[in-house]
């Protein structure tokens, strides 16, 4: 019976867990939407920038101080998906490889298509290097923090179910002992065999 509470419960604790991160997971990605996909007043718009790295070296050459400023924050923007994103879907015993993979994946496409959305609103326009940095923040968020919580979840379930028996302690079968029963005196008479005197 206890095993039967502690799968419930188990059960219980991973639907909380999920519903968690979806509710977390909605509100950052509005948050984001609202941020990133919000018209801009500004006095000229840089253009459109396909070319990879070629913004953050632009950024490099302004010096470091603005460097950090410029990549940090698109480094955090959907950093949090690395995180939000296996929570959202449940999976303790995941890979630690197809969880980073499935992760980066998906943060990747959610910058792009932020990134096309973007490039419709007044003032913003597409630059790939901002998709590149997302996703590494995404990739970073996960290394960081996802291994170590499931390894910490798998312990905590793992403290929770009964130890095994040792080989030599584990209960064995009974088994069924018929009793002699003693021939009924008038089976002879039946067989016809001669009764011992």
């Amino acid at each position: 019976m206890s095993g039967v509470q502690g799968h419930g419960s188990g059960r219980k604790a991973a639907f909380r867990f999920r519903a968690a991160g979806f509710v977390l997971l909605a509100a950052h990605l509005s948050y984001v939407c609202w941020a990133i996909l919000r018209p801009l007043d500004v006095p000229y718009v840089t253009p459109v920038s396909l070319e990879p790295l070629s913004s953050i070296r632009a950024d490099l050459e302004l010096g470091p101080r603005e460097a950090v400023r410029s990549m940090g924050r698109e480094l955090l923007l959907l950093a949090p998906l690395g995180v939000l994103l296996p929570l959202a879907a449940g999976r303790v015993a995941a890979r630690r490889l197809t969880s980073l993979a499935r992760t980066v994946f998906t943060g990747a496409m959610i910058s792009l298509t932020i990134e096309v959305l973007d490039s419709r609103a007044t003032g913003q326009v597409v630059n790939i290097d901002t998709v590149l940095l997302n996703t590494a923040g995404v990739a970073l968020a996960h290394l960081a923090v996802v291994p170590a919580v499931r390894g910490w979840l798998r312990r905590r379930a793992d403290r929770r179910e009964p130890a095994a028996l040792p080989r030599d302690e584990e209960p064995r079968p009974v088994t069924p002992r018929i009793s002699r029963v003693a021939i009924a005196p008038w089976s002879d008479a039946l067989s016809g065999a001669r009764p011992y005197r």
